[in-house]
């Protein structure tokens, strides 16, 4: 993860973008991996650790009809966490993490290991749906993180 984050940090560089990010089911992991190297500062504005629903409604400003209709884990959900954030952090670029990494909390429907990974450029947003089956909490969390840095480093092919 480390080789690819750096990728990343040098490609916002070049572009001349900042990021911001907005996580709920990974922790802080997808900042913390951007943060680690020196030369982040140039790229990185605003990580926020939006957790519970209540965080996502005040901080993030989703509104509370859509986490009830679609729920936190949604791609509804996801993309106005991407559009917000960027807001909030007053970037161009930025990106959004909602799941389920157990191991509890899972449901049929929505099954331990989904996750919704937006990421907004300019004024466009792509939200992904992604299913990591079979995989514990913490591998949960870091093949969000890694499936987020490498749609940063696509999103510019």
């Amino acid at each position: 993860m480390k080789k690819i984050s750096q990728k990343v940090i040098k490609l916002l560089k070049k572009k001349k973008l900042k990021i911001s990010i907005a996580e709920s089911c990974t922790g802080g992991m997808l900042s913390n991996a951007i943060t680690s190297f020196s030369g982040s500062s140039k790229v990185f504005s605003l990580g926020l650790v939006t957790y519970s629903n209540d965080s996502k409604i005040k901080v993030l400003k989703v509104p509370k009809k859509i986490i009830s209709k679609y729920g936190a884990v949604s791609e509804q959900t996801c993309r106005i966490m991407a559009k917000n954030v960027s807001k909030i952090g007053k970037t161009n670029m930025s990106l959004s993490i909602t799941g389920i990494a157990g191991p509890s909390g899972g449901t049929k429907k929505k099954p331990v290991g989904l996750l919704y990974i937006g990421l907004k450029k300019n004024n466009k947003i792509d939200v992904k749906k992604y299913l990591f089956k079979k995989k514990g909490r913490t591998q949960i969390q870091k093949s969000a993180v890694n499936e987020s840095l490498k749609l940063i480093l696509s999103s510019f092919k």
